[in-house]
């Protein structure tokens, strides 16, 4: 896998494709002024646990065509997580907009392959970007009284003896834990009964390839 060790403000040392460098020096979108004063159909906000980073989106939909129309965004994170959420931005309101359904689709992969890739210690920052987006469109969901379309995620525990749920596992493969023992060692999973180990090696291994692509 790719490694990427951050140097220079300036940029210059960095493992990133210049389209990150673009997007992190000069961002898209990015939400101006007073955010109590910008007036969105729809707010989402999401906080990572893999690096602390913070992020809140703002969007406008066009309420005849279902389409966002305007997306806004403020972030307190790393260089990658600006650019991909600033990339982000650019896809969802190019060519007169996007669907909502085909937007709450957006994959962190989707991101990635935009930005002419990431190294794989950052593929968790583009995931803090479409969980934005997503927070923001059931948010807008909420206020537009269409609750039918609302989309909830919820935590399975897969892991009974300590309650270790399926995200808790896709967390710490997202921060680079790829083995069953790195992602023991991060949530102590399977470290009761043991009887969970088989299905918590079939998450590494669906994380690996939704997020990694191996």
């Amino acid at each position: 896998m790719n490694t990427s060790k951050d140097e220079n403000q300036d940029g210059s040392g960095w493992v990133y494709s210049q389209r990150v460098k673009e997007h992190f020096f000069n961002p898209k979108n990015l939400l101006q002024g007073d955010p109590n004063e910008y007036k969105s159909d729809g707010v989402g906000y999401v906080g990572s646990p893999a690096c602390g980073d913070m992020m809140k989106m703002w969007i406008k939909v066009d309420h005849i065509t279902d389409t966002v129309v305007e997306c806004k965004w403020r972030t307190f994170g790393c260089a990658s997580a600006i650019a991909s959420t600033s990339i982000l931005s650019e896809m969802v309101t190019e060519n007169g907009g996007m669907s909502i359904d085909k937007a709450f689709k957006i994959k962190p992969q989707d991101i990635v392959e935009r930005l002419a890739g990431l190294p794989d210690r950052k593929i968790h920052c583009s995931v803090l970007g479409d969980k934005a987006l997503r927070a923001a469109i059931n948010d807008y969901f909420r206020k537009s009284k269409q609750e039918g379309r609302i989309v909830k995620d919820k935590a399975k525990v897969i892991c009974t003896c300590l309650n270790v749920t399926n995200h808790e596992i896709e967390d710490a493969v997202l921060e680079g834990k790829l083995t069953y023992e790195e992602v023991q060692k991060k949530t102590k999973c399977g470290t009761g009964c043991g009887s969970c180990k088989s299905r918590i090696e079939e998450l590494i291994e669906q994380y690996k390839l939704q997020y990694y692509g191996e």
